[in-house]
């Protein structure tokens, strides 16, 4: 009688690598370029909105550095996943709560692409293997 295995690869296979790595480079391409016309919106803004403008827009080059770094080393870089996908799922849950303003309406539509295709590229690019740096071999148990 034969039965049935099933292997799991440590690694994902070339092509949903690149697949997932492209869309995380995709999405820090993307927000770079919203990172500059944030600087142009920070420009024009008033004294009162200066502050919030300017974190917004301080924000889009973190997060395009942080897709960046999941584009270059999807495996080495932990946290950095789980921080990116909850905060855009957080930010998702958010614009669907105020979905009658302008603001609510635009970021649930951005932030919801966003976090699933971070999620989808999570998947592919077996991004949980990230925390297998943390675990070293020669470390002791208790070194965290």
């Amino acid at each position: 009688m034969t039965t049935a295995s099933i292997t799991v690869r440590s690694t994902p296979s070339r092509r949903w690598d690149r697949i997932g790595r492209g869309l995380m480079a995709l999405n820090s391409v993307v927000t770079f370029a919203v990172f500059i016309n944030g600087i142009f919106l920070m420009a024009d803004a008033s004294d009162d909105r200066m502050m919030v403008e300017g974190w917004r827009t301080f924000g889009y080059l973190v997060f395009s550095a942080m897709w960046a770094m999941l584009a270059y080393r999807p495996r080495q870089v932990p946290a950095i996943w789980e921080m990116v996908i909850f905060h855009k799922v957080a930010a998702t849950v958010l614009a669907f709560t105020i979905l009658d303003t302008t603001e609510g309406m635009q970021s649930s539509i951005t932030d919801s692409t966003v976090a699933a295709l971070t999620v989808f590229a999570y998947i592919v690019c077996r991004g949980w293997e990230s925390w297998r740096v943390v675990k070293r071999d020669d470390a002791p148990a208790n070194a965290l």
